[in-house]
């Protein structure tokens, strides 16, 4: 299966150079180019990539707001949003992350590393890099950065009543990185069914994916980041 990609920067230069890389690979190709966050939303319902991958500034309708016009469509929710940028902590990347990102990659990573980040957004896993991820959530959340349902009482613990004693052990885990396997070897129990509690979670939390549950999780305050 072709993977379907979409590319969203300002920089024309640059987009010409994801373009050459992206499709000298036999599995994905380019369907379009976007300069702003609404032309790209406007051509992820007309080509229906599997992937966007998303610059955050840019002029007009940034990043952050074109990746939430295309999380909150309901006809857009197998498109993967990632995120590219030039800071590895930045409160840009966080909100989009809540808004429905699949996770980040930093502009200057090795064309190995992008291409293997489109692979795994497209296949579903979603959270990219997943330290990395976690670290930049943990340092901003230590800043003082909150949301208005996280915290205790608020929105984001209510949400976690309804998980299952598994489901929030479950959840602590996925917050700290592990894949599925490795969630698997820790609980004694198969990858299928830390998939399905996976599954479930992100179910009765509302999320798109890991990554979301990644965000929840601190911010609820289930899981704490550590301050360096």
């Amino acid at each position: 299966m072709t993977i379907k990609v979409l590319l969203v920067d300002d920089q024309a230069l640059l987009r010409s150079a994801f373009r050459v890389l992206v499709d000298s690979e036999p599995d994905m190709r380019v369907v379009g180019e976007a300069s702003d966050g609404a032309q790209a939303y406007e051509l992820t319902r007309a080509e229906r990539p599997d992937v966007v991958l998303m610059d955050i500034r840019m002029p007009g309708v940034d990043g952050l707001a074109g990746t939430r016009l295309i999380s909150q469509d309901p006809e857009l929710t197998d498109v993967r949003v990632v995120i590219l940028t030039t800071f590895e902590v930045d409160d840009y990347v966080v909100q989009s992350l809540r808004n429905g990102a699949s996770g980040f990659l930093g502009k200057g990573a090795e064309p190995d590393e992008m291409l293997n980040a489109i692979r795994i957004a497209a296949a579903g896993e979603a959270l990219l890099s997943p330290a990395a991820t976690k670290g930049l959530i943990a340092k901003f959340l230590a800043q003082g950065g909150s949301s208005a349902d996280g915290g205790p009482g608020g929105l984001g613990s209510e949400r976690l009543a309804t998980l299952t004693g598994r489901e929030r052990e479950v959840l602590i885990l996925v917050a700290g990185g592990l894949p599925n396997d490795d969630i698997a070897e820790q609980l004694e129990v198969s990858p299928l069914t830390v998939k399905t509690h996976v599954n479930r979670a992100m179910a009765k939390l509302g999320a798109r994916d890991r990554s979301q549950l990644v965000v929840i999780a601190y911010e609820s305050g289930l899981v704490r980041p550590r301050v360096q």
